[in-house]
């Protein structure tokens, strides 16, 4: 794991990891009512799972971020629908749809895109700050 050096290190690597949840949404979303010929082939939701890092460990931190750890698929069953003149179709005339549900992933959508937006307004601020602090002299 990088150190964490800065609010900008700490700031980017949520960021990070905001975009990651975002892609999977993306993928959810892209998948959603896509149909296989079997239970197994059938697509299942992911999810990231999200670790908090601790920077000089958990008793000693003094600055904390989070990283995804591991991107998994949700143990969800497929739905089974019955479409005998679907090419996909078995045997039995069954398809399997996956089971994303488009509006669980539009609220997550827009909760990640809003912890996106907070951390990039906490490293705009702190430019700014920055800025005006290294300007103080010059006016």
């Amino acid at each position: 794991m990088a150190e964490l050096k800065n609010i900008f290190d700490i700031a980017g690597r949520s960021m990070a990891a905001q975009q990651v949840r975002l892609n999977t949404v993306a993928s959810n979303i892209a998948n959603a009512n896509v149909r296989s010929g079997t239970a197994e082939a059938a697509f299942r939701p992911l999810r990231p799972v999200f670790q908090t890092y601790f920077e000089g460990g958990r008793r000693n931190a003094q600055m904390a971020t989070t990283d995804v750890r591991d991107v998994v698929e949700l143990d969800r069953d497929p739905q089974q629908i019955h479409d005998p003149g679907h090419p996909l179709a078995d045997e039995q005339g069954f398809v399997y749809v996956s089971t994303v549900d488009v509006n669980d992933e539009m609220v997550d959508m827009l909760e990640a895109s809003r912890q996106y937006q907070n951390n990039l307004e906490v490293v705009t601020t702190l430019r700014t700050l920055m800025l005006r602090t290294v300007n103080m002299g010059k006016s």
